[in-house]
């Protein structure tokens, strides 16, 4: 690894559920998955609980054998804990510690919803790129169009070496559509959180993203 790349990740990223609280991670990576995003509304929380929350999930993930839990947007708390991995928005780049992360040995995930955007993330050399919405989606409020399977396709190579994962509104259905253009990973919101069966959902999951 170079001195201005981030660790690489040591796992494949495969089924990758985002998840907004330390108990669906623990409860995750008892069903197998291995990684796993927390992402916590820091307007649902105080500072407090969150912290509570970062340092619970990175433990969880500290006692699993390959887990890969990153933690969304809280750099700060990701850093003072050593988590394994951060994951953040361009709009971040401007404001996190990029030096310090590095120099920590955390692996960056860096979200990407253009080719500008994607071109602009080779400059920080993360562990892995994001590209999203790749579907619409209600979860969350996107400043962008849906990328689509086509587009998809075609952005994927231009983020070489890096891993990518698809993200937006993706569906269990939907995965191996995803998968078949040429993804490493499948991050999903509510495919497994919202199911009537989580751990089955999470188990099929895991079977599509392989």
């Amino acid at each position: 690894m170079s001195n201005n790349a981030f660790s690489p990740l040591t796992g494949p990223t495969g089924f990758y559920p985002v998840v907004p609280t330390a108990e669906w991670v623990a409860r995750l990576l008892d069903w197998g998955v291995r990684t796993i995003q927390l992402r916590i509304k820091a307007a649902d929380h105080t500072p407090e609980q969150i912290a509570r929350e970062v340092d619970t999930a990175i433990e969880a993930g500290r006692k699993v054998e390959g887990a890969q839990v990153f933690i969304n947007d809280h750099w700060q708390l990701a850093l003072a804990g050593a988590a394994y991995g951060v994951h953040l928005g361009q709009e971040d780049l401007g404001v996190a510690d990029i030096g310090a992360l590095r120099k920590a040995g955390i692996r960056l995930g860096l979200s990407t919803h253009t080719p500008a955007e994607l071109a602009r993330a080779h400059a920080v050399r993360p562990s892995y790129l994001a590209i999203g919405p790749v579907y619409p989606t209600t979860l969350k409020v996107m400043p962008y169009e849906h990328v689509g399977l086509e587009r998809l396709k075609l952005w994927v190579p231009t983020a070489a070496p890096y891993p990518v994962v698809a993200i937006g509104g993706i569906s269990l259905d939907l995965i191996p559509g995803v998968m078949a253009c040429g993804v490493d990973g499948v991050a999903v919101v509510s495919a497994v959180t919202l199911a009537a069966d989580p751990r089955r959902a999470a188990l099929e999951g895991l079977r599509l993203a392989a």
